[in-house]
């Protein structure tokens, strides 16, 4: 598996855009860190680090926010995950 500290999803547990994320990473080998918004206080945090999206999935790598899902998907589709994965010395 490739290194978990350095992606993060913010989720909760009724998304299924949340889990369709994380079936994405987990098939092509990244590991990840995921944290559970669904408190008030962690749904606020993610707002804020998010610069004001309040959907979730929320996905980072490394430093870069990528957005949520589809932003994801999007990457996968067009062969740039890897490569950005790689800028963001996510290994």
């Amino acid at each position: 598996m490739k290194n978990k500290s350095q992606i993060i999803v913010y989720s909760t547990s009724h998304c299924p855009y949340c889990v369709a994320a994380k079936k994405l990473l987990d098939r092509e080998g990244y590991s990840y860190s995921e944290i559970d918004v669904s408190t008030p206080e962690l749904r606020a945090m993610l707002v804020k680090k998010a610069q004001g999206r309040k959907s979730v999935p929320q996905i980072f790598l490394g430093a870069l926010h990528v957005g949520g899902f589809d932003e994801l998907q999007t990457l996968y589709k067009k062969g740039e995950l890897e490569a950005l994965m790689k800028d963001e010395k996510v290994s």
